[in-house]
């Protein structure tokens, strides 16, 4: 059974390991059905917070994982931590890998043109048993063309793949897979975003380093300064600072000790009108004992003294 998904900046994710990810893959192809995975990152999860069609679009996902370090900081903080990030750029490598030793045909489809095509010849460089059944480049504005969609369908369903990287960015990607996926019903589509640019070499990733601390958006900013320069600076940095700073605030407070959380004062007296202090009930406990004529007892004086020094006198008054 599939483990509970995390829920995170308003999308649900897998919590599962890259290695998790390619075996329940292949799994899943072993009996014949196929599916759909999603890497959101933090551009997606923003997408996707202001429009309730992504959020489900997301959700429908078969198998969705965290492509940003924000996303696993932010699960952290709230208490239900995912195992690391899962990029589509790696994903592409692994998933095909994998495909050479099982001989499970691949699809390429994305990138400008010629960017398929050399991504096909750097997967099967690394995985020289990889059988690549196709690659296209689907033209500007495909999406809304007179055959535009069917005719990518009749190619695939052409070449039978097992497993289809998809290259589009979101969410124009991951609707055409929504599309597609009754054209082949037992292959696996993956949303990867500009995996097939990065594996084609088209372009560069981050060191391995600004990776992992979660610095590869700041690498592709610097890259491409004009291109996504809106896209990180306005949109994806201020989002991730909220999301990050929102789930401190939580933590702080569902962390926060009893006696220091905020009292309603408007209720806090009926809770402590009726109620004396342990010691001033005993005192008064006794004081009934000794008027009723069981025994001055030592403490005579103590009760006596007690209800006069709280107001405040100095000498304890003699009755």
């Amino acid at each position: 059974m599939p483990p509970t998904r995390v829920r995170v900046a308003g999308v649900e994710l897998d919590p599962l390991t890259e290695d998790e990810v390619v075996t329940r893959v292949f799994e899943e192809l072993r009996r014949g059905r196929g599916g759909h995975l999603l890497t959101p990152n933090v551009d997606i999860c923003r997408q996707a917070a202001r429009d309730p069609g992504l959020r489900a679009l997301v959700r429908r996902a078969d198998i969705a994982v965290a492509d940003g370090m924000p996303l696993v900081w932010a699960a952290r903080l709230l208490g239900t931590p995912l195992p690391g990030r899962v990029t589509g750029a790696d994903l592409i490598w692994a998933l095909s890998e994998a495909a050479a030793r099982h001989g499970v045909p691949v699809y390429l489809l994305g990138g400008p043109p010629g960017v398929a095509e050399a991504a096909a010849v750097a997967l099967r460089a690394r995985c020289p048993r990889l059988v690549v059944a196709g690659t296209d480049a689907p033209p500007y504005g495909f999406e809304t063309a007179p055959g535009g969609v069917a005719a990518i369908g009749d190619a695939l369903r052409a070449a039978a793949p097992g497993l289809v990287f998809v290259g589009l960015g979101f969410p124009k990607q991951d609707r055409l897979i929504e599309a597609l996926r009754a054209d082949l019903p037992g292959a696996w589509f993956v949303g990867c975003g500009s995996a097939v640019a990065f594996a084609a070499g088209a372009v560069r990733r981050a060191p391995e380093w600004m990776r992992g601390a979660g610095l590869e958006w700041l690498f592709r900013l610097l890259s491409e300064p004009a291109r996504l320069g809106r896209r990180y600076l306005v949109d994806d940095v201020p989002f991730a600072s909220r999301l990050l700073a929102g789930c401190l605030l939580r933590r702080a407070v569902h962390r926060r000790p009893v006696d220091e959380r905020p009292v309603d004062k408007r209720t806090a007296h009926k809770r402590t009108a009726h109620k004396r202090p342990a010691d001033e009930r005993t005192v008064h406990r006794r004081a009934v004992l000794t008027r009723g004529g069981l025994g001055p007892g030592p403490e005579w004086s103590a009760v006596r003294a007690e209800p006069t020094s709280a107001r405040g006198s100095g000498t304890p008054r003699r009755g």
